[in-house]
């Protein structure tokens, strides 16, 4: 059994992976990169990892991320983008069908091309999300570091593609808008929020639901954010703090992977993203099309992106934010709650013999 107190050398490492990750994902941030602050971390620590640094992030640490990036989702459902999922239901509907189809073909591709496991495949295809799937993929026996990879190219494709793509329709991006909020923080209404979000999520931890630290505090968040009950949100630096962690908790487990595995996760990466992107942009054309919509805001609805990166390329290129916002949260909740129960189904699935199962990339060559 483990020492309930981290003995001096694990403090050591633990303290040269959170600064890593502070450097990656401060740098990156200050740079402009839109979602710097978990692609910065994660990235920095997972190039360290890869340079031979024995990276490592406790677990009683990662659990309180989890639950303060779940209250952090949950803060950006408001009302505003709720009535929005009504007042466009053509096109809300479309992107659910893409969302799907989607999943289910990048999953299919990372299956039957690159021979992942069910879970990893699952978790590997989802279009956004990405925070609550380096959750259940560190809860869960799947792929951490081909899912990370994958994640993270994916986002990093988009937010170079999506700007150079624009610009053929005339889209021009202006000076990006700071995210940070203005408004006074009350110190009522953060307590109600911890409170009730702390509760949700040992509630679905306790019941063994899937990545239930951060989905239930991301459900009680949104309740509280959806009903307007309460508008503040955790301080800006205990979000990014929680953040810089969650992303140095997926970096460091890309301790022990070769060269080999990482070009072959890179060519997964590479493919499932020109799924995704296929059948987004399928859909977005379809959307131009028959519906009164400019094609730049359909393209970013559609793009298989992370909520929060979507809604400031939105900003920061002058595009209607709430009608990217409504599509990318309807997206989210559809997404959130598919891969969370799809994800507990297919994990309790019976193992397949030994010569039947696939065998994922790097299996057995990092401790898990």
């Amino acid at each position: 059994m483990p020492p309930a107190v981290p003995l001096p050398h694990d403090l050591i490492k633990i303290a040269e992976t959170l600064c890593i990750a502070a450097v990656g994902g401060i740098g990156l941030s200050a740079a402009g990169f839109p979602g710097g602050l978990v692609s910065g971390s994660m990235l920095a620590v997972a190039i360290a990892a890869l340079a031979g640094r024995p990276m490592k992030v406790p677990l009683a640490l990662a659990r309180v991320c989890f639950v303060m990036v779940g209250i952090l989702l949950g803060a950006v459902v408001t009302p505003e983008t709720l009535r929005g999922v009504v007042t466009w239901p053509a096109s809300i509907a479309l992107l659910v069908v893409s969302a799907i189809c989607m999943f289910t073909a990048t999953t299919c591709y990372l299956r039957w091309v690159h021979g992942w496991d069910a879970l990893s495949a699952l978790l590997g295809a989802s279009p956004g999300s990405m925070a609550q799937v380096m959750a259940l993929s560190a809860e869960f026996d799947a792929d951490v570091s081909g899912i990370a990879i994958v994640q993270v190219m994916r986002v990093l494709l988009i937010l170079l593609g999506i700007p150079a793509g624009l610009a053929l329709f005339g889209s021009i991006a202006g000076p990006a808008i700071s995210t940070r909020g203005a408004s006074d923080v009350s110190l009522i209404e953060l307590a109600m929020l911890v409170a009730v979000s702390a509760v949700a999520a040992i509630v679905l931890w306790r019941i063994r639901f899937p990545g239930g630290l951060m989905f239930g505090a991301m459900t009680g968040s949104g309740i509280l954010h959806g009903t307007d009950l309460v508008h503040s949100s955790l301080p800006w630096w205990a979000g990014s703090a929680a953040v810089l962690t969650l992303g140095a908790v997926a970096g460091a487990r890309f301790v022990n992977v070769g060269a080999r595995m990482l070009l072959s996760y890179l060519g997964a990466a590479f493919g499932s993203f020109a799924v995704a992107a296929t059948v987004a942009a399928s859909f977005a054309l379809i959307v131009a099309a028959l519906l009164p919509f400019r094609i730049a805001d359909v393209a970013v609805a559609f793009a298989p992106g992370a909520q929060d990166t979507m809604m400031v390329l939105a900003l920061a290129m002058h595009l209607d934010p709430v009608y990217v916002g409504a599509h990318h949260l309807a997206r989210f909740l559809v997404v959130s709650f598919s891969v969370a129960l799809v994800a507990r189904r297919v994990a309790r699935r019976p193992q397949a013999p030994p010569r039947e199962r696939w065998k994922r990339p790097g299996q057995g060559t990092f401790d898990d």
